[in-house]
This record gives structure tokens, sequence and C-alpha cells, in this order.
């Protein structure tokens, strides 16, 4: 499985959903976990943006669809980056 970053930015109405249900957060990780996702690791943050969600995916496919999906609501925008260990890294740096 490949790990991946997600950061991800609130709408106004993903905002208020949030007040309103902070257990939602919970709710969409078990969605995002049905989709054949792991959740690793979820980080509140402040700056640029709201959350950071560590996850680990089978391939980049997989990955795209959930991104699309929560994307596709309208409550939150996200940025997904593949992340390497860094052994791996520099294993790939030696030829």
């Amino acid at each position: 499985m490949a790990t991946y970053l997600m950061l991800s930015t609130l709408g106004p109405d993903g905002a208020a959903r949030l007040r309103d249900n902070p257990q939602r957060l919970l709710e969409v990780n078990d969605e995002v976990e049905s989709m054949g996702v792991k959740v690793i690791a979820q980080y509140a943050l402040l700056g640029q943006y709201d959350f950071c969600t560590v996850l680990e995916a089978p391939d980049e496919s997989v990955m795209a669809r959930v991104a699309v999906t929560l994307g596709a609501r309208g409550t939150l925008k996200t940025l997904t980056l593949t992340a390497m260990p860094i052994g791996e890294f520099i294993s790939s740096l030696k030829g």
C-alpha cells in the first residue's frame, strides 16, 4: 500500500457542519475507509490548511476516487501528495 498526505481546507458549509457536529470528522474517516483507504493519522492544523490526514491506499486510482468524492461534496478542497519513506527514497537515489 502506498502512503499519501491529504491536506484539506474547509469551505463555509464544511466549517458550519463541523461546528454543529464535530463527530462528522470521524464519520468521514469511516466513509473513506469504506472506499478501500486506511486512515493512519489525522491532525487539525492552524494556517493555510485545516487538516492533514495520513492515508494508505492500494494505488493512485483509489486515492484519486477518494479525493474526487470528497471534493464533489463542495464542503472542502483537498491537496493530495504521495509520500515515500526516507529509506526507500535513499535507495532509489543509489541506482
